[in-house]
């Protein structure tokens, strides 16, 4: 009995021994860049026994003292750890090279990083995600050499110009091609009052798996037709096997105008503009009665008003964000749904946006051979609007106001209408609204079939549906008081139905030859609606719907339609590896352009060699990656008209009778504008990969350009569309990546980016066309600068002189300066496009802190400042000017850049140099500082990870134009490029401040 007992002691023991040497183990494994990987395969040396991290890259598992954990995943170093005690460890895994493909979008498809023989750039999920991006686009911005990435002013809702690789067309679109999840999505800008919308709003940021930039036409050939401009795929997130993961991502910040200008305060006001009217000729009691007539009755003369217009335009915004993301998914079945919502209050007054969107991404085999899944996102944006730029009604246009006129009646809340020089803008704050409701409906379904092995077929049917409907109301106190109130409502809807069925074969012979291949077409059809209503005589403010207008003025609807069928192939072979080639063609056909010229054939070929997998570099302990490649290819553009090749009529009633008359001349020649790229570079890689990048240099010749050309007036029209003239961009691209500090709790990389641009009209048969202060002219930059040359003020009288060039009999020109601005002769002053611009990005990473930011810069453009005949115009007008005009000559013997100040007398104001100014710049683009709290602590609340972060936009800027911002220009010449690089009344964009949390369940 007592063996027995004895027995069971010591096996209790033995077994609480065991207990005791065995301990649970938990921590997190990461990237080099501090990006956790899910899946990671962790073993214990030796044993079967095992783990997996999760999505979070956490993992806990059992282990005893002196036990070796062996941590392996795909694409990266398997690295060892011996247990010695801890109950933590974590592990920073090192990128395999040899082993790590990066898997890029083309288009239609994939392929492996390695293998590219084109020029593509990427933006993975973890440069964008979790960080409340005020767009889509502005994520690229810095981060890709040569994509330049502008926000047109600070609106809210505000349009974003993207150009990849210069300007290749003059009147047809230069937007590139974006495409979502597979679908060519709609680019249409469908504002009523000139002020483009972000096509983009309605996409959240951090449904974004990852964006692929095509740059050359090697890459872009395969969207032929409108490939001209680049392409941008964006690819959305979708499920992966696993337990389901929650994640809530929050965030709230504070915004503020990146700059704000000086202007003349009430003395400094009276002072100059008493000095204008005396020099012209007015009396002192003329100028004391229109002082007495802004102050409305307050004593001017004792200060008592004093308005600061532009800080009632220009206000502190704030910006609340809140999603939520559920994925997973198990042997047959992956999904991902999200939601997300973002109220952003704007810096210029007024100006509102409120966003809500849905996405669910669901794929599921069918059996072994066959797959389906749909992407599916719906969203609608709310946005309180203000008119364009070029409109009193628009906010910042306020800064033209005397500062001697109060802002508001003696009341303190009704807004002053009787003694303010324009109108008042609060006006319309008050007694107005313009709301703009922008529903987005993206939806692609999928059809995948593996015939056999080497052989699959996919067919998808994508859906884009964009309803913006606007309604304007402008009230009985507003600017339209003299007919009672009016009201607009403008609704646009266009759906677009696309078709894609493409087979793909891939396949490696004698472990030599690897051969991929795809061919297949795609449909897309194109219908736009419109309807439209105004009205005017309102019986109340309060009623701001037509159904009270008591006359309706205009209205009316129109349909249009377009579509394209394309067919297209495209083939790759890699011979051992290292030597690659590719070819593609498309084979496009549009409905816009005529019944001869309706397709085009875009074809494209690429070859690369990977030098370092020769025998003589394959061993190299220094040159990790050596490969050149070079590309040559043919893409189109057809950013015109639904009907540019034909002549079109429409209904012109006259007396209310119905009529027809012609309204547009036709072109039946009219073919596609086409743009041959020829795209040299090399990818390198050094110490295994800690340095690495690409080098570029790139040729775009664009010939048939789809011009809009003018024609005598005799004919009835003003221009004609036609294919006339060339153009062509040139430059160089510098990507350089380094690993500077890879260690298990620090890391540290860099990213930096170089690029230039030279662009020169090749070709103008019609010769010089001349856009306002822009000039297209053979042998010149594209919508240069033309205008006169400012010389300053003359130091005897004050007179505005200019630059007057005579050429001489032998060619020589002599330079004189003239007060007669009718003399002076015109110049090329420069150019609205930068021709160098940089990006570096940082990011470290230590322990549970990571930090980052990206600096971005631009050089060599310039803007033109329209209204700076108002606002620095040596007080012409009574419009308050900026502080610099204080420096006016005065007397005989000033040296001065300011003329003498004359009321209502030009001296100075005309177009010229006086108003151009380079706009280089460097900006602090985004920083980001973010805290993951340890794993052991967020456990005990059932959370998976908890992040904490600041993040800011903008916050540094560093330039010497002295405008309100280096990249603002004018919204209503947004969409043309003939008319560039001018600002009136532009809005800077905002400097946010946003602290957020992004918690994993």
């Amino acid at each position: 009995m007592r063996l027995h007992h004895y027995k069971l002691f010591m096996l209790a023991f033995l077994i609480s021994g065991m207990m005791c040497a065995q301990q649970q183990i938990s921590g997190i494994v990461q990237g080099e860049g501090g990006l956790p990987l899910p899946g990671v395969n962790i073993l214990i040396q030796g044993k079967s026994t095992g783990t997996q991290t999760d999505f979070d890259g956490q993992y806990t598992i059992n282990a005893e003292t002196g036990e070796v954990l062996v941590y392996s995943y795909l694409g990266f170093v398997t690295q060892q750890v011996t247990v010695s005690g801890q109950n933590e460890i974590n592990v920073v895994l090192q990128e395999d090279v040899s082993a790590l493909e990066e898997v890029v979008v083309v288009g239609f498809g994939t392929q492996s990083r390695r293998k590219i023989t084109a020029n593509i750039a990427s933006i993975s999920a973890n440069q964008i995600n979790e960080i409340p991006t005020p767009s889509v686009q502005s994520a690229l911005t810095g981060k890709a050499a040569g994509v330049q990435v502008t926000q047109i002013n600070g609106k809210v809702e505000g349009g974003i110009k993207v150009r990849v690789r210069g300007i290749s067309t003059i009147s047809s679109s230069q937007e590139p091609l974006y495409v979502i999840d597979g679908i060519p999505i709609t680019n249409n800008d469908e504002s009523i009052n000139d002020s483009p919308i972000n096509p983009l709003i309605a996409l959240n940021p951090n449904d974004i798996a990852s964006i692929d930039i095509l740059k050359d036409a090697s890459s872009a050939a395969i969207y032929g037709a409108r490939g001209t401009n680049g392409v941008i795929i964006i690819t959305t997130k979708q499920g992966k096997r696993g337990k389901t993961k929650v994640s809530i991502n929050s965030s709230y910040g504070i915004s503020e105008a990146t700059n704000t200008r000086d202007w003349l305060n009430a003395n400094q006001y009276v002072e100059l503009m008493t000095e204008s009217a005396l020099n012209n000729g007015f009396s002192q009691a003329f100028i004391d009665g229109q002082f007495d007539f802004y102050a409305n009755g307050l004593d001017w003369r004792n200060g008592e008003v004093d308005t600061d217009w532009q800080e009632l335009a220009l206000v502190d915004g704030s910006i609340q964000d809140f999603g939520v993301s559920i994925s997973g998914g198990g042997e047959k079945t992956r999904f991902f749904i999200s939601t997300s919502y973002n109220n952003t209050d704007g810096i210029i007054r007024g100006n509102q946006l409120e966003r809500y969107s849905f996405r669910s991404n669901l794929d599921h085999d069918i059996s072994s051979k066959f797959k389906a899944g749909t992407n599916t996102t719906v969203s609608k944006s709310v946005i309180d609007r203000i008119s364009n730029d070029n409109a009193f009604a628009t906010p910042l246009q306020a800064i033209a106001q005397t500062p001697l006129s109060p802002a508001y009646l003696a009341d303190g809340t009704t807004p002053n209408t009787e003694s303010t020089e324009y109108y008042n803008f609060l006006m319309q704050e008050f007694n107005g609204s313009f709301k703009t409701n922008v529903w987005r409906v993206l939806a692609n379904t999928y059809l995948q079939y593996q015939i056999i092995p080497e052989l699959n077929f996919r067919t998808e049917v994508g859906y884009d549906f964009l309803s913006q409907v606007a309604e304007r109301f402008s009230g009985s106190l507003t600017e339209s008081a003299s007919v009672g109130g009016f009201g607009t409502a403008n609704a646009v809807q266009t759906e677009k139905y696309n078709l894609n069925n493409y087979f793909t074969y891939n396949q490696v012979f004698n472990d030599i030859f690897d051969v991929e291949g795809t061919v297949g077409m795609s449909y897309e059809d194109s219908v736009r609606r419109l309807q439209f209503a105004q009205g005017q005589g309102f019986p109340s403010d309060d009623l701001q719907t037509l159904d009270s207008a008591a006359e309706i003025t205009a209205g009316g609807s129109n349909r249009t339609r377009f579509n394209f069928l394309s067919y297209f192939g495209r083939a790759t072979l890699a011979i051992s590896d290292k030597y690659l080639f590719k070819a593609s063609i498309r084979y496009d056909g549009s409905s816009r352009f005529g019944e001869d010229n309706r397709f085009g054939w875009f074809p494209a070929a690429s070859v690369g060699w990977i030098v370092s997998e020769e025998e003589f570099l394959k061993n190299s302990e220094v040159l990790s990656l050596f490969k050149i490649r070079g590309s040559w290819g043919v893409t189109g553009n057809a950013g015109i008209g639904n009907f540019a090749s034909l002549s079109l009529f429409q209904g012109s009633p006259y007396n209310q009778r119905a009529g027809l008359a012609p309204t547009q001349l036709g072109n039946p020649s009219l073919k596609w504008e086409r743009t041959t790229q020829v795209d040299l570079g090399l990818d390198y890689g050094f110490l295994n990969g800690r340095i690495s990048g690409e080098i570029d240099y790139y040729v775009k010749d664009t010939e048939d350009l789809l011009l809009d050309e003018p024609v005598p007036g005799t004919s009835g029209f003003t221009t004609i569309t036609r294919n006339i003239g060339e153009l062509r961009n040139k430059g160089f691209e510098f990507v350089l990546n380094t690993k500077n500090i890879v260690t298990q709790n620090l890391t540290w990389s860099t990213s930096i980016n170089l690029s230039t641009n030279d662009n020169e009209v090749i070709a103008l048969p019609g010769g010089d066309i001349i856009a306002g202060r822009n000039i297209v002219r053979k042998g010149e930059s594209i919508s240069s600068f033309y205008v006169v040359e400012f010389a300053g003020a003359d130091p005897a009288n004050g007179d505005a002189l200019f630059v007057r060039n005579t050429v001489n009999a032998d060619g020589s020109i002599d330079r004189s300066t003239t007060n007669n601005f009718n003399e002076a002769d015109r110049i090329i002053a420069g150019s609205p496009f930068p021709d160098f611009t940089a990006g570096m990005t940082n990011t470290v990473s230590y322990k549970g802190i990571d930090f980052s930011f990206t600096f971005q810069g631009e050089w060599g453009a310039s803007i033109y400042n329209n209204g700076g005949r108002f606002q620095s115009g040596n007080a012409r007008f009574f419009d308050n000017q900026t502080v610099d005009q204080l420096d006016r000559w005065q007397q005989p013997g000033d040296i001065t850049n300011v003329p003498q100040a004359r009321l209502f007398s030009t001296n100075g104001q005309q177009a010229s140099t006086r108003y151009l100014q380079e706009s280089d710049f460097i900006r602090l683009r985004n920083l980001t500082l973010g805290y993951t709290i340890p794993g052991d602590i967020t456990r005990k609340f059932q959370m998976n990870r908890v992040r904490i972060y600041f993040s800011g936009f903008n916050l540094l800027t560093f330039t010497d134009y002295d405008g309100y911002d280096p990249e603002s220009t004018a919204d209503f010449n947004a969409d043309t490029d003939a008319q560039a690089g001018e600002a009136f009344y532009s809005a800077p964009p905002a400097k946010t401040y946003t602290l957020g949390i992004n918690i994993d369940f």
